[in-house]
């Protein structure tokens, strides 16, 4: 069980990470060295415990006898033990590149606090120039629009003024309208009452000489259907006398 990890860590896509001679593959190799350090804030050099100094985290002599209890050679075994050796060290190097001490890091911080104490001067600095500015521009802008409201409040006083003489103008044009419109109907209304007086009088004078000249010829009929019934009773009378004699000449002879 404690060689099933190293198997495989040891494998890269199904072929052995060791060369012939013992040493890393260009593949692991090219995994292992693509690390790069990236530059912080005011980075200082820190005292890395030297490679002699440093303790391994394994058991190096109990790894190569597990190895070699596996079928591993010693030289193998010695082999694979020195590269993971190195890269332990690899990695503490690494990991130390990365680290600051406490001192360096209270430095840090300072000269952070001095930066962001300068930062917010600027800023206070900037801030009242610009709260300076802002002020101004607000005046500024105070009298414009002043100046505009005047403007407005003249131009409305002078629009009402327009607007009231166009509607006293209009309202005088429609009472003079409306006074010569009724004087108007007045006249037609007096004209017409003339013209129907007029037509009232023609049509009973008309009517009176109607009635005149029909009782005229009432009377003349009268008179000649009396004068008609006086030639008939006479033309009647003067027949029976002229019949009379005819008869009285006859039966004489």
């Amino acid at each position: 069980m404690k060689s099933c990890w190293l198997w495989r860590f040891l494998r890269l896509e199904g072929n052995w990470v060791l060369t012939p001679r013992g040493r890393l593959s260009p593949a692991l190799r090219r995994d292992f060295l693509t690390t790069t350090t990236k530059e912080e804030y005011d980075r200082r050099p820190v005292g890395i415990t030297p490679l002699e100094q440093r303790k391994l985290t394994f058991d190096s002599h109990a790894l190569v006898q597990d190895l070699e209890t596996h079928g591993f050679g010693k030289t193998q075994a010695e082999t694979i033990v020195s590269v993971l050796t190195t890269l332990s060290n690899v990695s503490l190097d690494t990991i130390y590149k990365e680290m600051v001490t406490q001192a360096q890091q209270e430095i840090t911080v300072q000269q952070l606090m001095a930066h962001l104490d300068s930062i917010r001067k600027d800023m206070v600095i900037l801030e009242k120039s610009e709260f300076a500015n802002l002020r101004a521009e607000n005046e500024k802008m105070k009298i414009e629009l002043d100046q505009v409201k005047q403007q407005l409040m003249h131009e409305t006083s002078r629009i009402r003024a327009d607007n009231k003489l166009d509607i006293n103008l209009e309202r005088s044009r429609v009472k003079d309208m409306f006074t010569d419109q009724e004087r108007q109907l007045m006249e037609a209304t007096t004209e017409f009452t003339k013209k129907d007086t007029h037509t009232k009088s023609v049509i009973s004078e008309t009517s009176n000489k109607i009635d005149t000249e029909i009782a005229s010829l009432k009377t003349l009929m009268e008179s000649n259907k009396l004068e008609t019934i006086r030639y008939l009773a006479a033309s009647v009378f003067t027949c029976l006398a002229i019949a009379l004699g005819f008869y009285r000449f006859w039966k004489t002879y």
